[in-house]
């Protein structure tokens, strides 16, 4: 899978580009021309994408849609500078006009002490293979099926009065990457979803929900007549929602919105911000944060994983690891750059697109499964919170101070008992992290997954 770009010379003729049906050779030889150029060093992303989109709403079709598309990047690097330049034109004298910028940007901007390409032996040497990619494309007519399907279901419903649209889409996605350290790495991903929302009751007291999927393979993606029926109950659900007096209690998430706590989590260990300093979890690497027993899992090489990818954006390996094991940060998130400033060994974490630079990121991450079912997880809280919807972004990355709208249902005597908004949660995520308990409900839903989440002694505001 490895093979070094030419070192062909150019002529003073642009010589013709490889067509889109080989762009490992429109890679290699753009990397080429770079070197000529003056470029020390240079790597190329190439992605192109296929993808059909369907909008329904109130059964009539709004949008049909199918779009094309192909994206170039390069990075070269003279020195310790580096630039880049992306472009969608393939023709022969744009990309040497493209191989002429990038150069002069490099020679231009600061030194970058940290940048740099992979050394050969840091390279993926055996990039593993497996399910990504569902070559068939479906028809537009399966797509309308699909959203129609989906909206009856959640429009049958009784007590939903509107619909605000259902959408099913399909994608298939490739990306080839090239470096003149020697790595060429291919893969490719598709993709099926399906999505609703609805509205339930009338005037003030009209509430709405939805439900959506997304998978690789078109077989794994639930029956849209069962996500419609849910989004249908869900808003029937939230009707006649109460407003609460503050207090301090246990908040249950519900898997719908506790892989928001990953989220937090992996800006946290993000190699970047630990570097910068602005990481509330900057010195905890090796440490407890979260209760024992609780474990992250990050795995890559997932089969049919919506994040799935043999290698990372630098052509480093990348491996399934525990982020947090039974309690303990074993890791940061390190591209290479990252690695360097904090004089650590990469971990294979750099994702990138192709106009702009490789940054730290995880995927296919999710929370380990508990022990209790949510049922039982909630039996002992005479007085709590069930979190179903989260709003806004209220988290400080520097101290932790966690602040969110939220809605959904109160409990009372271990049971769920009526609808509640306009309640804002707060805490910090050290202590929530601490105090926080995965139930056994675990779904690969969503590539960022989690089960049943209760966290103690949180602060929620209402009336």
């Amino acid at each position: 899978m490895n093979s070094g770009p030419s070192s062909a010379t150019p002529s003073a003729t642009p010589t013709p580009p490889a067509t889109d049906d080989d762009p490992r050779n429109l890679l290699q030889d753009l990397i080429a021309k770079a070197q000529a150029a003056g470029a020390d060093g240079a790597d190329a992303l190439y992605a192109r994408g296929e993808s059909l989109s369907h909008d329904m709403r109130l059964g009539e079709v709004e949008k049909l849609e199918r779009a094309e598309g192909h994206d170039l990047g390069l990075r070269v690097l003279v020195g310790k500078q580096q630039a880049i330049v992306s472009t969608t034109d393939m023709s022969a004298g744009a990309l040497d006009e493209m191989v002429e910028r990038a150069v002069a940007m490099a020679k231009a901007v600061p030194e970058d002490p940290f940048c740099g390409i992979a050394e050969p032996a840091q390279l993926a040497t055996d990039p593993p293979t497996f399910e990504m990619m569902e070559d068939a494309e479906p028809s537009a007519e399966s797509l309308i099926e699909r959203a129609r399907v989906c909206e009856d279901a959640a429009r049958a419903v009784e007590g939903i009065t509107n619909s605000e649209g259902a959408e099913a889409g399909w994608s298939r996605t490739g990306v080839w990457l090239a470096a003149s350290n020697g790595f060429t790495g291919h893969y490719g991903r598709s993709s099926h979803s399906v999505s609703v929302s609805v509205i339930a009751g009338e005037g003030a007291e009209m509430e709405g929900d939805y439900e959506w999927r997304r998978t690789t393979f078109l077989e794994d993606l639930p029956d849209p007549a069962v996500l419609g029926r849910k989004a249908g109950e869900r808003a029937i659900r939230r009707l006649n929602a109460r407003k609460m007096p503050s207090a301090q209690v246990p908040v249950v998430y519900d898997p719908r919105v506790a892989g928001r706590m990953i989220g937090h989590l992996l800006g946290a260990i993000n190699g970047a911000a630990v570097a910068r300093g602005t990481s509330f979890l900057k010195d905890s690497l090796g440490e407890k944060v979260f209760a024992d027993g609780v474990s992250v899992v990050e795995d890559p090489h997932r089969p049919r994983g919506p994040g799935s990818k043999p290698f990372d954006a630098e052509g480093l390996a990348n491996q399934s690891r525990r982020l947090i094991d039974n309690g303990v940060l074993t890791t940061w998130l390190l591209d290479l750059r990252a690695s360097r400033q904090l004089d650590m060994a990469p971990t294979g974490h750099a994702a990138r697109g192709p106009s702009g630079p490789p940054s730290p990121s995880a995927t296919n991450v999710y929370i380990e499964a508990g022990a209790q079912t949510p049922a039982e997880m909630m039996a002992d809280i005479a007085s709590g919170l069930y979190i179903t919807e989260l709003m806004g972004m209220g988290v400080n990355g520097v101290t932790g101070d966690y602040s969110m709208g939220a809605g959904g249902f109160w409990i009372e005597n271990g049971e769920i008992a009526f609808p509640v908004t306009e309640l804002t949660v707060a805490g910090n995520l050290k202590d929530m992290y601490r105090e926080l308990t995965p139930a056994n409900d675990l779904n690969f839903d969503y590539g960022t997954d989690s089960p049943t989440l209760r966290v103690e002694g949180m602060t929620v505001a209402g009336n």
